[in-house]
């Protein structure tokens, strides 16, 4: 099956240059980071988080909240922003969240928010940026 064709699309070594070994692993590899390591997850400034491949913001600070998975977490992603494609990666049955412009990979949505919305995007800190307000 074919990758979809997103409107960003660089060659492996351009990612690899713009975003370093980490980042790289997991938007391009569709890696996680390790539980509690990630530098937004206890972050909770007022700002924006935007793709770390392509700028394209994706969540705002309001929809943040601590979850206790050891990954930043949010309720709410900004319209448009995510794509969401079915993974049944290591035995497991989830719905993979990638940016829609770069289609670099962001994590998991879940269906265990604690808030009206019902659901848990579950992001890796290597994957965003943020921007204080």
């Amino acid at each position: 099956m074919d990758k979809p064709l997103y409107p960003i699309r660089k060659s492996e070594d351009d990612w690899k240059d713009q975003l370093g070994p980490e980042s790289y692993r997991i938007l391009r590899q569709k890696g996680t980071e390790f539980p509690h390591t990630g530098k937004y997850n206890l972050h909770f400034d007022n700002g924006e988080y935007s793709c770390l491949g392509c700028g394209q913001l994706l969540f705002k600070s309001q929809s943040k909240f601590e979850s206790g998975c050891g990954w930043p977490s949010f309720d709410q992603a900004v319209d448009g922003a995510i794509e969401y494609l079915k993974d049944v990666s290591h035995g497991m049955q989830r719905v993979e969240i990638v940016c829609s412009q770069c289609g670099g990979h962001l994590g998991h949505v879940f269906n265990d928010g604690p808030t009206s919305s019902g659901l848990r995007y579950c992001v890796n800190s290597a994957s965003i940026d943020f921007t204080k307000s």
